[in-house]
């Protein structure tokens, strides 16, 4: 990475489709890219592509694995013994599994992938991101607000959450009646949830936002498209936002001038929207922050 002085981004999940196009649009702007993969050997197309772009070796991997409570802090540490300020960080991996899984640490892939990976990422680097006065980008799914995969019949179902979970999260989204698009709603919807706290937490020096980008075609819609539509899977990915239009979104959040200081908020593409209200509750806010904190102690 080149030795000037250029503001840092760490942006998750940037190998492939929207956080790749976030990546490198970032690097257009100037900025030193920092993120994290499982597989280094999945960043050089990034890499490459950010070198032809702007003449600059301006992406860094960082391996880690971010499914897991020694591949986060990991990462964090790393990133912290080499950078003293990030100005941006998107929290923008995220994943959905047709099955129940658990991770080395005994909590369930959705919880740890989509919600703990980005908090976990932004709490362990909080003096680097103060010290930046950063903007938060963690990149969610409407579906906290209506796991109906199928929305042309019916109410919309938020996501729900028992708040007694909540003294461990080993018992968030358990195998008995485990369904994969509710688990992956409910990680979404705890990312919210702890977004709004961390903002509070961060206020005057860090914002935190969520933002829905639209339904993107990425490799993550072949899990999500309902069975009886997967004959139609080719037809509806046509019918999607491209990588580029839904990174239009977490960019805007990450840069524009006019959302300065904006924090606490939570967007579908550019529009901000609420959110259920449990996510608003100061008292679960609070349970899921001390869970999450002994998590990762």
């Amino acid at each position: 990475m080149s030795p000037e002085r250029r503001s840092v981004a760490v942006v998750t999940g940037a190998t492939g489709g929207m956080g790749q196009v976030i990546a490198l649009e970032l690097a257009r702007r100037g900025m030193n890219i920092i993120t994290i993969a499982r597989d280094p050997r999945r960043a050089v197309d990034l890499q490459e592509q950010v070198l032809r772009t702007t003449g600059r070796a301006a992406v860094e991997v960082i391996a880690g694995d971010l499914s897991t409570r020694t591949g986060i802090t990991t990462a964090a540490s790393t990133i912290a013994a080499r950078v003293d300020a990030i100005q941006v960080l998107v929290n923008n991996a995220g994943a959905h599994f047709p099955e129940h899984r658990l991770t080395a640490d005994g909590v369930e892939m959705h919880v740890a992938v989509d919600y703990l990976a980005a908090h976990g990422l932004t709490t362990l680097l909080e003096p680097q991101l103060r010290r930046g006065r950063a903007r938060v980008v963690n990149v969610a799914s409407d579906t906290l607000r209506d796991t109906r995969q199928i929305k042309f019949l019916g109410r919309p179902r938020p996501a729900t959450l028992d708040i007694d979970d909540l003294a461990d999260l080993a018992r968030l989204n358990p195998r008995p009646g485990f369904v994969p698009f509710e688990a992956y709603a409910r990680a979404k919807l705890l990312t919210v949830i702890a977004g709004y706290d961390l903002a509070r937490s961060f206020a005057g020096e860090v914002t935190v936002n969520a933002v829905h980008p639209g339904i993107v075609a990425t490799d993550i819609i072949d899990d999500l498209v309902p069975r009886p539509l997967r004959a139609l899977a080719p037809l509806i990915r046509r019918s999607l936002l491209t990588p580029e239009a839904g990174a239009a979104a977490a960019l805007r959040l990450a840069t524009d001038a006019a959302l300065e200081g904006v924090t606490g908020r939570y967007f579908v593409q550019k529009t901000g929207t609420t959110t259920p209200a449990i996510t608003y509750r100061h008292d679960v806010q609070q349970r899921l922050r001390e869970a999450s904190d002994r998590f990762f102690s």
